[in-house]
């Protein structure tokens, strides 16, 4: 019989996390980005070179930052935030920086 092994990034759900997205005002950058692929994203959320941030979040940040989360700009998000995974550094990173358990 074959041993199941836990998958570690299971443990990290976004949508009761957030912490990228409200770890630093520098995360949310346009890098390799068309600009139609920016204009995609509504000017309120969009600043002059990432996400609009208030304070340290992002402005498409909804709910509870390690309550409940979610995206308003999910299937249009930036590259960077596409490629944050639950559980890689860069998560880790955010919810050590938030207190949040890792």
């Amino acid at each position: 019989m074959a041993e199941t092994v836990p998958d570690p990034a299971a443990a990290f759900d976004c949508q009761a996390c957030g912490a990228c997205c409200a770890y630093s005002r520098e995360w949310p950058r346009f890098w390799t980005e068309s600009q139609a692929e920016i204009d995609r994203i509504p000017s309120r959320y969009r600043g002059d070179v990432g996400m609009r941030c208030d304070g340290d979040r992002c402005s498409a940040l909804e709910g509870e930052v390690g309550r409940a989360t979610r995206c308003a700009v999910y299937a249009d998000r930036p590259v960077v935030c596409r490629d944050c995974m639950p559980g890689d550094d860069a998560c880790r990173i955010a919810r050590a920086g938030l207190g949040l358990a890792i």
